[in-house]
């Protein structure tokens, strides 16, 4: 068997066979959160009618589920490192595929709705812990790879939501689409039990107590954001402001508890790392832009190009469809290229799109901007994603993967509220669902450019933090790959094996063979990213005559 190094002091035997079983396991737990999010949206109308209740009273389902998952995933990933990821996982899809029991035997609206936080407890169990424990399951050079094929489950979760559930709906009730997460969650329970590497002592922090008022704390100021950014349905009143002063409060009564803590939930030194903060930040405005399509989507393509209910979906489903097909691919270009630049390829990719969502006409528009968008965010969460996690402390894994889980979340809860209110106020419009074809245009126009802008200042910050040499979590130059910081512009020092240069180790030699070497390196970058480039120019019209294909058949049909 051959080690592997974790990090130092720390020997991780290679095991291929159980190794992709682990792997397989941490796909499952990336699947079933998002599942858990899509397939119950379609069910909202059922549980309406079900119950007798308002649809404002059925959103609450939803709404209870994201808040556990929002305001604990930080915290769950802190107790991770401290008693365990492997049993706490455990605990997480036993928790999950319980609450999914209790969902579908409530015999009140109330009663679901607190089942379905006690599932977002589990669902913040798994997304927190899965993406720790990759590296303790994968070997290092292969980090991206395993990043991408969680994006690619996170997506199938996504896309098999809604369709799967209409089908259980359709054919068995509103609660086919709990208990279908029983099966799949006993399976999932069963791999990460016999495949998921044991805990370590070496793998959990040494510090004694729990941050328990840091994490009240920090659960009541997210769960005021959040509030804060659903309620009202993007327009601001007493309410917003109230608990937007709320989470204020919060932010600073949660700073300076945790500076004066001896066990913190957060260190707050961490965020000086130039490094990390850029890829938190850059991950929030991604996610903000990501979430704009969503929201804004439908109603472009139903009132602005008067699509129908069938054909909107149809051509929503491009996105989630090359998201699974991109991931993989992305976590591999990843593996092979630098992590810095695959983010910026793929912000790069995602700006391109945001104004291709702008300023093309039509579906056929539409549909070439979503080719070019989708493909960048995959991109650019396969990279940002390992570069984070491919060199942190094992005793720290679990509550930086929670910090970085929250940062999307956040800006997927930003982007619902604040894009959606961005395409209100530019369509100029009081109701969005009855407005003319050419203000919602409008809108869609203006709200896209806002997201151009938004992805770009997610690129001047990749920029400017990856040139002065920031690093997330140890150095960017992971994979077995040293970085050097311009060794030939600064003066050689004298040493006992001869004069060597700063930015290179005593033992370091720049050869004519290291030179080879990095020349041969930098050609085959610029030989895979010409193959990327290449696969995007052939895939894209496919998929867009294909689409076109389904929208047609869809409207004979």
């Amino acid at each position: 068997m051959k080690p592997i190094i974790a990090e130092q002091g720390e020997v991780v035997a290679e095991r291929p066979t159980s190794g992709r079983w682990a792997l397989a396991t941490l796909s499952f737990s990336m699947l079933l959160p998002s599942l858990g999010t899509s397939i119950a949206n379609v069910g909202l109308p059922a549980l309406a009618r079900a119950f007798a209740g308002s649809f404002q009273d059925a959103q609450w389902i939803v709404l209870a589920y994201l808040l556990a998952i929002t305001t604990l995933i930080v915290s769950v990933g802190r107790l991770g490192d401290m008693t365990g990821r492997r049993r706490l996982l455990l605990i997480g899809i036993l928790l999950f595929t319980l609450a999914s029991v209790l969902c579908a035997l409530a015999p009140a609206l109330w009663l679901i709705t607190a089942a379905r936080a006690v599932q977002g407890l589990g669902a913040a169990i798994m997304m927190a812990l899965t993406m720790a424990l990759v590296g303790e399951t994968v070997p290092k050079a292969k980090t991206g790879s395993a990043m991408g094929l969680l994006g690619t489950m996170s997506a199938i979760g996504t896309a098999l939501g809604p369709s799967l559930g209409g089908v259980l709906i359709a054919g068995f009730g509103w609660p086919a689409i709990f208990l279908v997460n029983v099966p799949l969650g006993a399976v999932t329970f069963a791999l990460a039990y016999r495949f998921l590497p044991a805990d370590t002592e070496s793998g959990k922090t040494q510090q004694s107590g729990f941050d328990i008022a840091g994490t009240v704390l920090l659960a009541a100021t997210l769960s005021a954001y959040a509030l804060a950014m659903t309620i009202g349905r993007g327009s601001f009143g007493p309410l917003n402001l109230a608990l937007l002063a709320a989470t204020v409060c919060g932010a600073g009564l949660f700073v300076f508890t945790e500076s004066r803590t001896a066990s913190p939930l957060l260190r707050l030194t961490t965020f000086r790392n130039r490094g990390l903060s850029a890829s938190l930040i850059m991950n929030a405005l991604v996610s903000t832009v990501m979430m704009a399509t969503l929201v804004v989507a439908p109603f472009y393509l139903s009132r602005a190009l008067g699509l129908g209910e069938a054909a909107v979906g149809a051509v929503m489903s491009i996105g989630p469809v090359i998201s699974i097909l991109s991931g993989i691919p992305a976590g591999r270009l990843v593996d092979r290229l630098d992590a810095p630049l695959v983010i910026a390829t793929g912000l790069i990719a995602m700006v391109s799109g945001a104004i291709s969502l702008a300023a093309l006409p039509g579906i056929a528009g539409y549909i070439a901007a979503i080719a070019i968008l989708t493909p960048g965010y995959q991109l650019f969460q396969a990279a940002n994603n390992t570069a984070v996690m491919a060199d942190v402390a094992s005793g720290r894994r679990g509550v930086i993967s929670g910090t970085l889980n929250l940062s999307r979340n956040l800006g997927l809860i930003t982007g619902a509220s604040v894009m959606g209110a961005i395409f209100a106020r530019a369509s100029a419009a009081s109701d969005i669902a009855a407005a003319p074809p050419a203000a919602v245009h409008l809108g869609m126009q203006i709200t896209f450019a806002v997201a151009a802008a938004l992805i770009t200042v997610a690129l001047a910050i990749a920029v400017g933090t990856y040139r002065r040499g920031g690093a997330p979590a140890g150095h960017w130059a992971w994979a077995g790959r040293r970085r050097i910081t311009s060794p030939a512009r600064r003066p050689a020092r004298q040493t006992d094996q001869g004069p060597i240069r700063p930015g290179l180790r005593a033992d370091t030699k720049l050869t004519a063979a290291a030179i080879g070497f990095r020349r041969g390196a930098e050609l085959r970058s610029f030989i895979a990213v010409t193959k990327l480039i290449v696969v995007g120019m052939i895939l894209t019209p496919v998929i867009f005559w294909g689409s076109i294909g389904v929208w047609i058949y869809s409207l004979l049909s």
